[in-house]
């Protein structure tokens, strides 16, 4: 399974992801990583760890979609699955077209709460402290053209301790995220 990671910034699940493949608990190859932010932590990783990588913005493609830019690089790497590590863009319709049910994003809630536009990292998190909840979570799902809308493929909780503050929740959380998408993977290289 070639999968292509997109991230804005750190791209954090991906050292997991690599540690993963390479104990050979995952059986999956990282064939492209795709970011929109020329200064991004994952051009480091990308470099550390010799994954093929392209950065995909309109500074660089002035006169053309950066959609067809990207649909391009995925083609050309025989991508099979995409995995969203904090990008920070909406995906076109014509990715998600050629890719259906193959796009996976990571959400820091328990959708369809704390979802939608600009509901992403603190922001979720500092909403769920704020409406004094007492759960929260992570659910994994496939992109759609709509943002967090997608079919869930896994919901996973975690009870908020009346003791935690905003860092202390999205700590928990990025650690329960980490862990569903290992276990997304594994049920994905099986498909």
């Amino acid at each position: 399974m070639n999968l292509a990671i997109f991230a804005s910034h750190n791209g954090t699940v991906l050292d997991i992801i690599k540690e993963k493949i390479d104990s050979k608990e995952l059986h999956i190859n990282i064939s492209l990583i795709i970011t929109n932010n020329s200064n991004a932590n994952v051009i480091e990783k990308a470099i550390k760890y010799n994954i093929p990588y392209q950065i995909v913005n309109t500074k660089l493609f002035p006169d053309i979609s950066t959609d067809d830019v990207i649909l391009k690089f995925l083609q050309d790497a025989n991508t099979d699955y995409i995995l969203l590590a904090g990008y920070m863009k909406k995906i076109g319709d014509c990715i998600v077209e050629n890719y259906p049910n193959k796009i996976i994003n990571s959400h820091p809630a328990l959708l369809p709460k704390y979802g939608g536009v600009g509901m992403y990292g603190r922001y979720v998190h500092e909403a769920v402290m704020a409406n004094k909840e007492k759960q929260s979570g992570v659910t994994i799902h496939f992109v759609n053209s709509h943002y967090d809308e997608g079919e869930q493929i896994m919901q996973k909780y975690i009870e908020i301790d009346p003791s935690w503050d905003v860092e202390d929740l999205e700590q928990n959380i990025k650690t329960l995220e980490q862990d569903a998408i290992i276990e997304v993977l594994k049920t994905l290289e099986n498909r």
